[in-house]
């Protein structure tokens, strides 16, 4: 039985709570959020204890962590959490910034214990359908990527404002997507922004509509489309064009009924909000870490994961900025 301690109350922390406490091989045992009284709601409402951040690291009887709080954080974390001998999974993304990441990495390297971090989109059971059909060669050589995700309804503008932008906030999902399926980083980026939906945004800084182009080394391309404003529902679909065919995942729908009258068809929209889209992913992201880390194994999500997609999400950010390609050279962005 992995004994559990969760850093972060929040929306997400909740989610991950449950999923810790469904699995027959965890025990959410501690529980730490800057907002004590959310720490301690949810400790109440789990069976868990409430406990200070470092209170959990120092804890010899807890044997991993759940990396749960804001972005900002999750670089210290993870060393401190690695240095105290805790297995990690870590929420996206590692940093927002590259360097720090990169140097995150290198510590966790040294530190010796396991750490994954939580794109939960590759465990999607529909994704995963997807790219093990790829691998096997079932439509051939892959050409071209296509990856739509768009949000319900922006985020407000002070989570906008300390996000990092929509390409390491949100897109890095996609981008993830992108060297998941294909096997690694491209070779360049070209991204393009605009602030459609809501002027604020633009004000704060970021876009909230992107349309982000990847071309490998061997031609292979990747075109993902972003919205923070879809007003009928979590937009997630994606689609793999190969020289013997084509792999298509669509959208999760509310349900399945289709009503077809005189007047035309209809069916439910998708489902409204990523929490519903991804619960199930969230369910089996936790049990391959916990898997992985009774058995020993190699994280289905590793840092050098994390550090590829935040790679792209730099190089996206500076082509948006710059107006041209972006080329990925020896883990740098460098404008060409």
């Amino acid at each position: 039985m992995i004994k559990v301690g969760l850093l972060g109350a929040g929306r997400i922390g909740k989610v991950h709570a449950k999923s810790i406490g469904a699995h027959p091989g965890s025990k959410l045992v501690a529980i730490a959020d800057v907002n004590q009284a959310a720490a301690e709601q949810l400790a109440r409402e789990t069976g868990a204890l409430a406990m200070s951040v470092d209170a959990i690291i120092k804890d010899p009887a807890i044997d991993a962590v759940l990396i749960a709080t804001s972005t900002d954080t999750h670089s210290d974390l993870i060393e401190a959490a690695t240095a105290a001998g805790k297995a990690v999974l870590c929420e996206k993304p590692v940093d927002l910034s590259l360097e720090r990441a990169m140097a995150c990495q290198a510590a966790a390297a040294r530190n010796g214990r396991p750490v994954m971090i939580g794109f939960n989109r590759r465990f999607d059971p529909n994704f995963a359908i997807l790219k093990k059909a790829l691998d096997a060669g079932e439509i051939g050589k892959s050409e071209l990527l296509s990856i739509t995700s768009f949000d319900p309804a922006p985020p407000p503008i002070s989570y906008v404002k300390v996000s990092g932008g929509i390409f390491r906030d949100s897109s890095i999902h996609d981008f993830d997507m992108a060297c998941w399926m294909f096997g690694g980083v491209p070779a360049e980026v070209s991204a393009f922004g605009s602030s459609l939906v809501d002027p604020a945004i633009g004000e704060a800084g970021d876009v909230d509509t992107a349309v982000t182009t990847l071309r490998y080394a061997d031609g292979r391309l990747v075109v993902i489309r972003n919205s923070r404003r879809a007003v009928y529902g979590h937009e997630q679909r994606l689609e793999v064009l190969g020289s013997e065919g084509m792999l298509q995942v669509g959208n999760v729908l509310e349900n399945t009924v289709v009503k077809s009258t005189v007047a035309g068809s209809l069916s439910a929209r998708p489902e409204l909000f990523f929490l519903e889209r991804y619960m199930r992913a969230y369910e089996a992201e936790w049990r391959d870490f916990v898997e992985a880390v009774e058995q020993g194994k190699p994280m289905p999500v590793t840092l050098q994961d994390g550090v590829n997609a935040l790679l792209v999400a730099e190089a996206a950010t500076l082509s948006k900025q710059l107006g041209r390609v972006v080329k990925l050279v020896d883990g740098r962005a460098v404008a060409s």
